[in-house]
């Protein structure tokens, strides 16, 4: 059973709070952080993405970084920017896109359930990466970002969250990109007791997004308990910030590919050659109706690419997703994109751009095809994560993204 606990939140000064708040670190780079930031001296861009604030030709993972992030997180703090909760609270999220609403529980998730595999992966995490969220969670000695973790709906949690969202909000924030963000703090100690035994009897949780602030979580733990002799388990670093959310109400978009040739193929080599594995038709249909298709922008048309029966390995659960299907007949075979974690001459677009980025890129002649893909489902993520096994890189892209800022934990 997992443990998931209430805590000291540090969240932003009221009247502050839209201009604190911001993307996760993870979905800009250096540059889109900066111009975001340029002006404003409140936003956490400074303490998640700290290398805004130093001259470009500072590596983003020179110490220099890490110890800007901790004196600009102290500085918020110190200037009253971001204000600790005296007590402990659970606190609900809601996010609010397009119509489509998802409530979640902020709280602390236990490392040891991360190690234990109470809490279950569906990603490798990227070494670079993991390191670089570890020495920053080390140095700031906070978690910058939450998680974003995804249970088994339970009715129990989903009526006490009910309950507790029909009350005024404490902040109701709607950011440039049309996305509504609400936080309600739980201040009825009964209630989080309540939240904290109701997920006592949920026996395990998902990364649904997150994997590498997980991982940072967890083994800076390890780093801090091998630091004190004295450790006993409860101090504050060994949980991580996380929001859990129904799996119920989470929504996955396609996260699709664009690739820059067509590995020494014509276009008539390469469409007779992809025939054999899958039904081609030119439909102009951008985005494939079910799994199993895709969708391929080819020298300005639009094809469906339905896989034929014999590729499709119904039985296995990772096998049978349809970014395995691309990879396995497609992509590596046909592109020679054997490995689509180092292979530079493929991209991957997060659904939230469109079919229209698709077609800019492939309309620049700085990309030869595009495919879009089908959303892989919540259920395929958790049945993989169930047996122990591994998804594909760019298998999911979740939105709304959790907003960095609205909720700090601090590991002392």
């Amino acid at each position: 059973m997992v443990k998931v606990k209430p805590f000291h939140g540090v969240r932003p000064a009221l009247e502050l709070a839209p201009k604190v708040i911001s993307p996760p670190y993870d979905v800009l780079d250096s540059e889109e952080a900066r111009a975001m930031a340029a002006g404003n001296p409140y936003s956490f861009l400074h303490v998640n993405k700290p290398e805004i604030d130093l001259d470009p030709s500072i590596h983003i993972y020179d110490e220099k970084v890490y110890q800007t992030g901790r004196e600009n997180l102290e500085r918020f703090i110190r200037d009253g920017i971001l204000v600790q909760d005296g007590n402990r609270h659970f606190y609900i999220y809601r996010q609010v896109m397009n119509g489509h609403e998802q409530t979640g529980i902020v709280g602390c998730a236990a490392a040891d359930d991360y190690m234990e595999d109470r809490i279950k992966k569906h990603e490798f995490t990227r070494p670079d990466k993991e390191e670089d969220r570890i020495k920053l969670t080390y140095v700031q000695k906070a978690n910058a970002g939450p998680v974003f973790l995804t249970y088994k709906a339970d009715d129990a949690i989903d009526n006490m969250v009910a309950d507790i969202a029909a009350g005024a909000p404490d902040y109701d924030i709607t950011t440039d990109d049309g996305v509504r963000h609400v936080l309600w703090v739980v201040r009825d100690d009964e209630l989080n007791q309540a939240l904290e035994s109701a997920f006592a009897a949920i026996p395990h949780v998902y990364v649904a997004d997150g994997h590498h602030r997980s991982a940072s979580g967890a083994k800076v733990r390890d780093w801090r308990k091998k630091e004190n002799p004295n450790h006993t388990g409860e101090e504050e670093y060994n949980y991580f910030l996380a929001v859990f959310f129904p799996h119920d109400q989470l929504a996955i978009m396609a996260y699709n590919r664009v690739v820059q040739d067509l590995n020494g193929r014509s276009k008539d080599q390469f469409l007779a050659e992809i025939g054999e594995m899958f039904t081609v038709e030119k439909t102009g249909e951008k985005e494939p109706a079910n799994s199993h298709a895709f969708c391929m922008y080819l020298d300005g048309d639009w094809y469906t690419l339905t896989a034929k029966p014999e590729i499709i390995m119904a039985g296995d659960p990772v096998k049978s997703l349809d970014v395995s299907i691309l990879q396995e007949n497609l992509l590596a075979p046909v592109l020679g994109i054997g490995d689509p974690r180092t292979d530079m001459r493929i991209k991957f677009v997060g659904g939230i751009r469109g079919t229209g980025e698709l077609e800019k890129l492939v309309d620049s002649g700085k990309y030869a095809v595009a495919i879009s893909m089908y959303p892989t489902s919540i259920e395929e993520l958790m049945n993989i994560a169930d047996a122990g096994e591994v998804m594909p890189p760019k298998s999911t892209w979740f939105e709304p993204k959790l907003r960095s800022g609205l909720i700090v934990h601090l590991l002392d």
